[in-house]
């Protein structure tokens, strides 16, 4: 029987100012990835990252919020998708990190946008892209979840909601305030079933990205505060005042040096129902991000109400209130300064902060980056100083391909965010064990494939027409050993780093510490490494500037994309194939590594795309498959190690396109497995199989992935099968009979 579980996800966040919130009670930071929502606890001191992976939205989950509900009631987790559905997700309390889905909103006719909550109405409100806002209403009876939709408000003028906020209102009323691509911001008002549009509120020049609202009880006199954040790089503040007669703005003292006149205004909002009136006045006006903003959220700590904004300057802006002038302050900016910043992927950038988040105990915050990775601050109160901890990181897009170094120390994975990462295990346990080590190359193409060429090098394929060689830099190596232990035989021949001038693809070579600081300030010396100068792992701003691999070599030879490459466990051939629609670029191109010339004529077999590469343990044999259907073998001829010839192949093998393949132990014979989008996977025995497969299992699902544990253990091998529906199946199969005997499906983390 095998079983199998989770040890590490590397999973990254979806930019979306909405997609993440950390809940008071649990500590648990909630984030969207793709299509699920990952699950981290930031105040873990192991620091084990993602726990659980929620799956049930089939579109990019844009949208999640925490619910916390009435006394007795267990609270839920809600997730809003472009899949236009709204999913309540409540914690199995008999299994920990186990979430069921509890509830499904449908009613909206496009992608969720925002999410607010009131707990006191047992109310949330959804903004949707069909410019929509609905209320709905929840109930716990029976210890089931009742939804009822209580209303549905067209905006008018049309305006796509992006962001909503949501507080009690008199006895049973509700205060709704809503913004998104207008410049103004809309305030409806009434009871839960027929809420009210009171008054418009104007004054930013671009569309309002978030809206937050502060709770009752945070302010002395019993009013709210609103502030908006806009594309115009202004965070606006608006006083609700519920006390009879009070309209006077308590913040009059302007700054008229500067010529804001245009920006403020004095203008009262009235709002009211049956029950409660009240009036709106602009408060103040907050300067001092360069671009847009995208979220704000207040906190109540002991030293007064705080505000917190992240913009896509990448930074976090901490705002106090000083009660001596009543002037709002910046009185903390975290992220990247100004002489960092950059524009594109190439120099670094982050591209700004998507959100940023308190932590529960307000000693902490989070803002996600546009890199996917989460970046974490806590309060030093001994240092009083704000300190960089561990986040986590992961692809913004598709994984479309990985690699193991051949004596398995460090794994490597990239895909279509073009980036290739290097994740290893931490072997000291202080920070948890697997984590990202590495940003080895920082493309401007799709990275398709990628395999490791021993122990110091990989090759990697885009959309382009050429390979990429890169060689482990000298950072690199001393980040391996000092926290993974993983150890080469000597350093000093190693470059020392790598730097991408600007508009450029290629990793370039940093030859000395001269050169360092000609080309760019941001790559660090010889004897200031990563490794040198910290006592944990990278930071994300580590990763992201100082983890290049240098470009060695550039193959070339193939007329269109490269879709397959890979490497002998020997080192010393390299494979590849490009995107095809014809015999002529259907070919397998083979390059030795010693001087990276190409051994011509090419492999032909296939008629189109060769979509997988595979060499035996031994490298005696290449194996093929390709979109045509039909799998070949190439044999390493005796005579000259570097040349191949077709041994067999099989033009009828799978009724649909072939996607993946692999070789099983040399122990039990030349046995290789094929899977494709017929939904089955075939078992071949290249020497007796005389066409027809010696086995066969069946999916649910097309196969776009396949692997053997090359180690059989009592007469079995552990087949690992990955589906165009996301899940991952380990088969144990009889080697004598071919014959499946245990399915084990792998559970989601």
């Amino acid at each position: 029987m095998v079983h199998a579980h989770a040890k590490y996800v590397a999973a990254g966040g979806n930019r979306h100012p909405t997609a993440a919130d950390w809940d008071l009670e649990t500590g648990l930071l909630a984030y969207g990835s793709d299509r699920n929502v990952a699950l981290w606890k930031p105040g873990d001191k192991r620091l084990n990252g993602v726990t659980v992976l929620l799956n049930g939205h089939v579109d990019d989950v844009t949208v999640v919020k925490f619910f916390s509900l009435a006394d007795g009631w267990p609270n839920l987790l809600l997730s809003g998708s472009a899949d236009r559905t709204i999913r309540l997700w409540q914690s199995d309390p008999t299994l920990d990190n186990v979430h069921i889905t509890v509830g499904v909103l449908e009613g909206h006719a496009s992608s969720i946008n925002c999410i607010d909550t009131v707990y006191e109405r047992q109310v949330l409100a959804s903004g949707s892209a069909d410019a929509t806002i609905k209320i709905w209403k929840l109930n716990f009876v029976n210890d089931q979840w009742e939804t009822r939709l209580l209303q549905t408000i067209q905006t008018s003028p049309k305006c796509l909601p992006l962001t909503i906020a949501l507080a009690a209102f008199g006895t049973d009323d509700l205060l709704l305030t809503a913004a998104g691509t207008k410049a103004d911001i809309y305030v409806y008002a009434g009871s839960n079933g027929s809420v009210k549009h009171q008054a418009t509120l104007s004054g930013h020049e671009g569309w309002v990205r978030s809206l937050a609202i502060t709770a009752r009880q945070t302010l002395q006199d019993g009013d709210f505060l609103l502030a908006s954040a806009s594309q115009d790089k202004y965070i606006r503040l608006w006083r609700f005042y519920l006390s009879p007669g009070s309209t006077r703005n308590k913040n009059e003292e302007v700054n008229r040096s500067i010529n804001y006149e245009s920006l403020l205004s004095n203008k009262t909002y009235k709002v009211e129902t049956p029950t409660r009136s009240c009036s709106i006045t602009f408060e103040a006006l907050l300067l001092g991000h360069d671009d847009w903003i995208y979220t704000v959220q207040w906190k109540q700590s002991a030293g007064g109400l705080r505000l917190l904004s992240a913009s896509a300057d990448s930074s976090l802006a901490i705002w106090d209130h000083d009660e001596g002038s009543g002037v709002w302050l910046c009185t903390t900016r975290l992220g990247e300064i100004s002489a960092l910043k950059g524009s594109t992927t190439a120099t670094g950038s982050t591209g700004g902060f998507w959100m940023g988040l308190w932590s529960p105990d307000g000693q902490g915050v989070v803002s996600l980056s546009r890199t996917g990775s989460w970046r974490v601050w806590n309060y030093d109160g001994d240092l009083q100083r704000w300190m960089q901890g561990l986040g986590v990181s992961g692809h913004t897009r598709s994984v479309l391909d990985i690699a193991w170094a051949k004596n398995g120390s460090y794994l490597l994975s990239t895909g279509s965010d073009q980036t290739t990462r290097l994740h290893a295990e931490q072997i000291d346990g202080q920070y948890g064990s697997w984590r990202e080590f590495g940003r080895p190359q920082i493309h401007g193409y799709v990275l398709n494939c990628i395999d490791t060429i021993g122990e110091l090098q990989f090759v990697s394929g885009a959309d382009e027409k050429l390979l990429r060689v890169f060689d482990e830099p000298k950072a690199t190596a001393r980040l391996l050993r000092r926290f993974c232990g993983i150890k080469h035989v000597s350093e000093c021949d190693l470059p020392l780093a790598a730097d991408v001038p600007v508009l450029g693809l290629s990793n370039k070579v940093v030859v000395d510490d001269d050169e360092v600081e000609d080309i760019s300030p941001q790559v660090p010396s010889s004897d200031e490494t990563v490794a040198q100068d910290q006592s944990h792992p990278p930071l994300e701003d580590d990763l992201a500037r100082h983890t290049l691999w240098p470009e060695s070599e550039k193959l070339y030879g193939h007329g269109y994309e490269i879709s397959a490459v890979a490497a002998s466990h020997d080192g010393r051939i390299v494979a590849t194939a490009c995107k095809a629609s014809s015999l002529n670029y259907a070919v397998i191109r083979l390059f030795e590594t010693k001087g990276w010339r190409e051994q011509k004529p090419p492999l032909t077999a296939h008629s189109l795309t060769v979509t997988a590469l595979r060499f035996t343990s031994d490298d005696r044999y290449l194996l093929s498959t390709g979109r045509d259907r039909q799998w070949a073998v190439f044999r390493r001829d005796g005579a000259d190690d570097e040349i191949f010839r077709l041994e067999a192949k099989n033009p009828k093998a799978h009724s649909r396109m072939i996607l993946s393949a692999c070789w099983a132990s040399h122990a039990v014979g030349r046995i290789f497995v094929t899977a494709g989008r017929d939904k089955t996977c075939k078992f071949w025995d290249l020497h007796e199989s005389e066409g027809q497969p010696v086995s066969t299992i069946v999916a649910s699902a097309p196969v776009t992935a396949v692997d053997v544990l090359p180690l059989a253990a009592q007469g079995m091998l552990a087949l690992a099968v990955a589906t165009e529906s996301g899940n991952v199946i380990i088969y144990g199969v009889d080697q004598a009979a071919w014959a499946v005997k245990s399915c084990h499906r792998l559970q989601d983390p």
